[in-house]
């Protein structure tokens, strides 16, 4: 117990023995008790009211009142939580203003919102790229002010593994890139970044590549018709005959590379989210690896096809299509004659997993973060044999990013190599109950 509490207590019964004493002595022992409790009412009463008009009257003296006993502990205890509140509270305020200056200094727009999608606050930026105001706009829902439908959707979705594009709803011109992430109570902190410059440059380079690509496909398409001919011809030297048929096959390789692009191009500016399509993943494996056996030929691969789940997976078919063959024929190209090649459709709790597995020659750690990029070529000699665009898993990328999926790759050199496609459980559905498939191609 608190030194002056416990001196005020035994002050207190100091007094009361004294009143007693006193009472005794007068012979009116009953009215001395009666006065001094009244006494004590009295004080108590008092310093009850100094104690609320401190807390509570604005137009009173704000200084900490001077008392004894329990009541002036009472007092300075109330005024070092005060002060220490008034510190904590400084210390809130000052935080909270700094977070407020540093995120109206960013170019990016902040948006925060609450659980119902009412907006809570904004950064300036906000304001300038998204036309909101501070006087009208404070609890008003942003799906009633950013009127987009591809935005509400995704917003309403509650699905931000990626991010959406959008334009401005205050100039058109300017793209958008945003991404919502949630915290606390299904609150919203939604960031919009101006990436007009990085969407007209690649705009700039999808035509590019669009255009040439087009205009190559006529002439690439004559050279190769006249190559033919020659390479028929009975009446040509024997010493134009390889040249020939060099040259027939690098224009074959560039007809191979154009089509690839254009295929690239295409799968780059479709739209993901239209892709609710139910894909029969069983049936369009099989079609491929039968595919892969007709393109083993005499190379006598074997080819196996396990399908464990199922689940079919909500896309585009023909985009599927290309992306399974890509790796399958890949698996094909890269695995020695009469190779084993395993292609597996599964699924777990997590999703559903393609995967094609060989026992080829397998690719080195340090060019297996970079397969998905455009013309990368792990081992050149390879591609010139197999005469391979370097586009393939590109568009496998490409494809797996349009269907909300990701690429998974683990080889070892000389044992082989495992591509693996995950695909999250929202993109699958689950017709009636089928018979495991397991064909041997």
């Amino acid at each position: 117990m608190h030194k002056r509490a416990a001196r005020y207590i035994q002050f207190f019964g100091w007094a009361f023995i004294a009143t007693i004493i006193v009472g005794l002595v007068i012979g009116e022992l009953a009215w001395t008790l009666v006065v001094f409790l009244i006494a004590c009412v009295l004080w108590s009463t008092r310093q009850s009211v100094r104690l609320h008009q401190w807390l509570y009257d604005k137009s009173a003296d704000k200084s900490v009142p001077e008392s004894y006993g329990l009541w002036g502990d009472l007092f300075e205890g109330l005024y070092h939580i005060q002060q220490q509140n008034q510190v904590t509270r400084n210390r809130l305020t000052g935080m909270i203003e700094r977070v407020r200056t540093s995120t109206n200094a960013l170019k990016d727009a902040v948006i925060m919102t609450n659980g119902a999608g009412q907006m809570d606050w904004w950064n300036d930026a906000a304001g300038q790229l998204f036309g909101f105001r501070d006087e009208t706009d404070v609890a008003q829902l942003i799906t009633n002010l950013v009127r987009d439908p591809d935005f509400k959707r995704y917003f309403n979705e509650k699905r931000y593994d990626d991010y959406l594009e959008l334009n401005s709803s205050v100039d058109p011109n300017i793209v958008l890139r945003v991404h919502i992430t949630l915290f606390g109570a299904e609150d919203r902190l939604i960031v919009a970044q101006d990436v007009t410059r990085i969407h007209h440059l690649e705009q700039m380079r999808k035509d590019f590549v669009s255009n040439v690509s087009h205009e190559m496909r006529t002439p690439l398409t004559v050279i190769h018709g006249y190559l033919e001919t020659m390479s028929d011809a009975e009446n040509i030297d024997e010493q134009w005959q390889r040249p020939i048929r060099t040259m027939s096959g690098q224009t074959q390789r560039l007809e191979v590379l154009v089509s690839d692009l254009l295929l690239l191009e295409k799968y780059e500016t479709e739209d993901r989210y239209k892709m609710e399509n139910l894909v029969d993943v069983q049936a369009l494996l099989a079609s491929v690896c039968k595919d892969a056996e007709l393109f083993s030929a005499d190379s006598q691969h074997t080819v196996t096809l396990v399908c464990e789940s199922q689940a079919n997976i909500l896309g585009e078919e023909n985009q599927l299509r290309s992306a399974f063959s890509n790796l399958v024929f890949n698996a094909v190209k890269y695995t020695p004659d009469e190779g084993q090649i395993l292609v597996r459709w599964d699924q777990d709790r997590s999703g559903g997993h393609l995967t094609v597995k060989d026992n080829g020659c397998g690719i080195a750690p340090e060019h297996i973060p970079r397969l998905t990029e455009r013309f990368y070529r792990a081992d050149p000699s390879r591609h010139a044999k197999t005469g391979g665009s370097g586009l393939g898993l590109a568009i496998v990328k490409h494809v797996l990013i349009n269907h909300s999926a990701t690429l998974e790759v683990n080889s070892v050199p000389g044992q082989g190599s495992e591509f693996s496609c995950h695909f999250p459980t929202h993109k699958l559905s689950f017709p009636a109950a089928k018979s495991q498939v397991s064909a041997q191609i």
